[in-house]
């Protein structure tokens, strides 16, 4: 890449990896767009992960508090309401971007759905859940791609990144609710999980680069909140900030081009960097 400033587009990027992600691209020298459905601090949506009760109260989390914390570090951040099930929106927070900072060269698809399904069993899911799994976590993630890509090829380069899950990749070992997850949310990333690897085919020798980033189990705030009930222990999971330094590390290595159309697992790029405490104070 040339030495003007580059642009990225995080997805969900209101709390959690995406907003790690966020946060590691603006020190790497990144101008940093935000996606997200919380804008302020305390709004309310649905976040129960099963059809069985409703929780609406707040999680902790913004895409302003996010832009301080992005702007604190010196670069420049755009945040844009986006809802992956609302196509007006996605296209909107895109062609915003585009049209304010007249690029993106790094697309982040990190945001997913929240909601019922996630934790039901199939004979308790309505099949229209699972296809709003697979729609939010599959389906809008490819139109923004779709989106974002013209302007890489006229610009010959550009990185498309789709955070990714073991979900995909391997069977629970116990039922959804019991330490398991729901086959609408292992089918969605499933589904996404395809995408980097046939693109980096369509698109070889472009410039452009597609990857996978897997990151294992992250102690978000969602995590350490909601999940608990469902046997899973935030506390024993990596931080957050541990993916946003891989990704940090992925989209600015020359050494990239060899990983194009890979599944990288997060948090082992993570624990392969020199320690950042350490080379601070050499």
């Amino acid at each position: 890449m040339s030495q003007e400033r580059h642009v990225a587009f995080v997805t969900g990027a209101s709390r959690g990896i995406g907003k790690a992600i966020a946060l590691a691209l603006a020190e790497a020298g990144f101008d940093v767009a935000i996606g997200a459905r919380t804008i302020e601090e305390g709004e309310s949506r649905e976040r129960s992960s099963t059809l069985k009760k409703s929780n609406t109260e707040p999680l902790p989390g913004s895409l302003q508090q996010t832009a301080k914390e992005i702007e604190a570090r010196g670069t420049r951040c755009l945040a844009v309401y986006l809802d992956l099930l609302d196509a007006p929106s996605v296209g909107s927070a895109v062609a915003t971007v585009e049209e304010r900072w007249g690029r993106i060269d790094v697309v982040v698809n990190n945001a997913r759905y929240i909601g019922p399904g996630h934790m039901d069993r199939l004979l308790d899911t309505p099949i229209d859940l699972i296809e709003r799994q697979i729609h939010a976590n599959a389906v809008t993630p490819l139109a923004i791609i779709k989106m974002t890509i013209p302007g890489m090829l006229r610009r010959g380069h550009g990185i498309i990144l789709n955070v990714t899950s073991g979900t995909a990749m391997s069977d629970p070992s116990a039922p959804a609710g019991e330490g398991g997850w729901g086959l609408g949310y292992g089918m969605s990333k499933a589904a996404m999980h395809r995408i980097v690897g046939i693109l980096a085919q369509e698109h070889a020798d472009s410039g452009i680069h597609f990857f996978n980033v897997d990151p294992g189990l992250v102690g978000t705030e969602r995590m350490a909140i909601d999940m608990a009930e469902y046997g899973f222990d935030a506390s024993t999971m990596a931080a957050p900030s541990v993916i946003g330094r891989a990704v940090a590390w992925l989209v600015t290595s020359p050494d990239r081009a060899e990983l194009n159309g890979q599944t990288i697992d997060g948090q082992q790029v993570a624990a392969d960097l020199p320690d950042p405490a350490s080379s601070s104070t050499s």
